[in-house]
């Protein structure tokens, strides 16, 4: 008797909060874009950099899912508005890497603000047992929306 409850869940979770959600987080990007003076894919860039540190414009464009041209003219943005700079690579003076400036994740920091403590409200009755089990759900859906952006769903 508990497996039509538990799959109207997921069929709820799947085909009506998540993709809702989804949506509201692209249109949230869209609004911090517009405030930062960049645009919606040079936001998932301040991410990544955010994340895990200086690349190269190619890493950058892998990470992105752009060509290389369009990762430096978006390079090209990120400098113009003090989000990035460009440095040498430590381990190979001729590469160029890119790294995220002081004031440009302190301006994305600040864009996300309200959201991250709004989160921190909303988990803030859950038990451990609960924030773990939602926590391995989004690094897991994290990892399954990745594979699907790189021809997963063309297997």
């Amino acid at each position: 008797m508990a497996e039509p409850g538990r799959e109207a869940l997921v069929r709820a979770l799947t085909e009506e909060a998540i993709p809702g959600w989804a949506i509201r987080v692209v249109q949230l990007n869209s609004v911090v874009a517009a405030r930062l003076g960049v645009t919606d894919t040079d936001v998932q860039c301040l991410h990544v950099l955010g994340r895990h540190g200086p690349a190269t414009p190619g890493a950058l464009a892998e990470q992105v899912n752009l060509t290389t041209g369009s990762a430096s003219r978006m390079v090209d943005r990120l400098v113009a508005a003090g989000c990035v700079r460009r440095v040498a690579d430590p381990g190979d003076r001729r590469r160029v890497l890119v790294e995220p400036t002081e004031e440009g994740l302190e301006r994305v920091t600040a864009a996300y603000a309200g959201l991250v403590e709004r989160t921190r409200e909303e988990l803030a009755d859950l038990d451990e047992d609960t924030l773990a089990a939602l926590l391995r759900f989004v690094r897991a859906a994290e990892h399954g929306t990745v594979e699907e952006a790189r021809g997963g769903a063309h297997r």
